[in-house]
């Protein structure tokens, strides 16, 4: 695995500490706002998402630009799913696009372009201003936070606020939990290099399923009726859970088939108009077996499982709405 220091790129593997896997934060975190008072308003075409169809992160940006219907007021360039010694790069191939914008061969070079003696980590999702020529986040947690709201007048779906206000706490308690147990908790079981690490990483991973599991038996969503940030934030791991987390990141003590509320509620995400059209499963299968030597040497990707996500889900009328 590869990083830039100090503009050069370098083979660095993942840090762990004491053999416990350690993500690095997001450095680009500046922020488009409707009126332009952070310095970068909100105008249709000029700003530009990459992303991987295989990342659950960027994924969760192509969500919401699917359900705000923003596809024309804000491009997007997808990188190859192998994510090879040179980091994530561009092609032709089958979903994948060059860059539109900066015509470069690897993301990294638009790292650079934005910072010249950048050091750190080169990750999707990155959101690209086209007028200033920078990067404006790389920071998909904030980047759908700009999407839910700051770019409504050029909507072309009405949605209802994802992070209203009043259940903003709320949100943000589900956010930490499953963040840390069960988005970055599958890589942290994955990328364990002790075998206690391993281990505790992975029975908090399905300490939460189990807890998100009872929860869902009487509420809709994580909120409540309130279909939120949240729900979409813990989605793109859930959609990814049997395919590669299962067996690749030895998150095996149960499928997400095995869970049925939490089943059906990723097929009602699912099947949201837009959301289909975002999820990828062979990008992803080709991304994590073919990407990760040190865990799957050989390379070689599963041509399963067969999973119905367009399968009727029943949750209209089998959960309750209240909060």
């Amino acid at each position: 695995m590869g990083m830039l220091v100090n503009g050069l790129w370098q083979d660095i593997a993942y840090q762990t500490k004491r053999g416990e896997f350690v993500r690095n934060d997001s450095l680009f975190r500046d922020w488009v706002s409707a009126d332009g008072s952070s310095g970068f308003r909100a105008e249709a075409r000029r700003y530009h998402l990459y992303v991987s169809l295989a990342c659950p992160w960027a994924h969760r940006t192509l969500i919401l630009r699917a359900l705000k219907g923003l596809g024309d007021a804000i491009t997007v360039s997808i990188v190859d799913p192998y994510m090879g010694p040179e980091g994530w790069s561009f092609s032709e191939r089958r979903g994948c696009t060059r860059d539109s914008v900066n015509a470069t061969a690897f993301l990294r070079d638009v790292y650079l372009k934005a910072k010249s003696d950048y050091t750190g980590r080169v990750t999707v999702p990155v959101l690209w201003d086209r007028e200033t020529g920078t990067i404006v986040s790389n920071e998909s947690s904030e980047i759908i936070r700009m999407l839910n709201r700051e770019f409504d007048a050029f909507a072309s779906r009405e949605l209802p606020d994802l992070y209203p206000e009043a259940l903003q706490p709320q949100i943000e308690r589900w956010n930490e939990i499953i963040y840390r147990t069960v988005n970055n908790g599958v890589y942290r079981a994955g990328f364990a290099a002790a075998q206690d690490k391993y281990e505790a990483a992975a029975r908090e991973l399905f300490a939460t399923l189990d807890t998100i599991e009872e929860h869902l038996g009487q509420h809709r969503y994580l909120c409540g009726a309130v279909l939120s940030l949240a729900d979409w934030r813990l989605f793109t791991t859930l959609v990814r859970f049997d395919t590669v987390y299962y067996v690749h990141f030895k998150c095996n003590l149960r499928r997400l088939v095995d869970y049925d509320k939490l089943w059906a509620y990723t097929r009602e995400l699912y099947q949201f108009p837009g959301v289909a059209a975002t999820v990828d499963l062979e990008q992803i299968k080709e991304h994590y077996y073919r990407s990760h030597p040190r865990i799957n040497p050989t390379g070689l990707v599963p041509v399963g499982p067969a999973l119905d996500f367009a399968a009727p889900h029943g949750r209209e009328s089998s959960v309750q709405t209240g909060q």
